[in-house]
């Protein structure tokens, strides 16, 4: 698990979302990740309103890396359907950034931060409870 866990602060670390990264347990780790890539997914709509063509590849780029990052995360074997179907998804919103960057596609930016929303808020609504003393 400590192997995971260095894996995601490096996906992490590498986009510069948050030096946060490196005190988060593995599940708000991922919260953190699915955030950062929506952050990203959003700035990148909005340098493409402007015209900001270079910085939306960026974003995209980065937004792209987090969901690679939390792709490589996940465990087959133990996830069973749960895991295959959100592997579907970060495929699925990968081919959709592509789009997004090759075709400047507004709408397929915001199709992929709904999405990641979705898988977001699931995710919270499943964190562990915090231990009490």
């Amino acid at each position: 698990m400590l192997g995971a866990h260095r894996n995601y602060a490096n996906q992490y670390r590498s986009t510069g979302v948050s030096a946060a990264v490196l005190e988060a347990d593995p599940h708000r780790l991922v919260g953190l990740m699915l955030s950062g890539a929506r952050d990203r997914i959003r700035l990148a709509g909005a340098c493409l309103e402007r015209g900001d063509i270079p910085r939306k590849a960026k974003a995209i780029s980065d937004a792209s890396g987090l969901i690679t990052g939390l792709s490589s995360a996940l465990n087959m074997d133990a996830g069973g359907e749960i895991a295959q179907g959100l592997q579907s998804l970060y495929d699925y919103a990968q081919q959709r950034l592509l789009s997004a960057n090759v075709e400047n596609d507004s709408e397929a930016l915001v199709e992929v931060d709904s999405l990641l929303g979705d898988i977001e808020s699931a995710w919270q609504a499943i964190a562990p409870k915090a231990a009490t003393p």
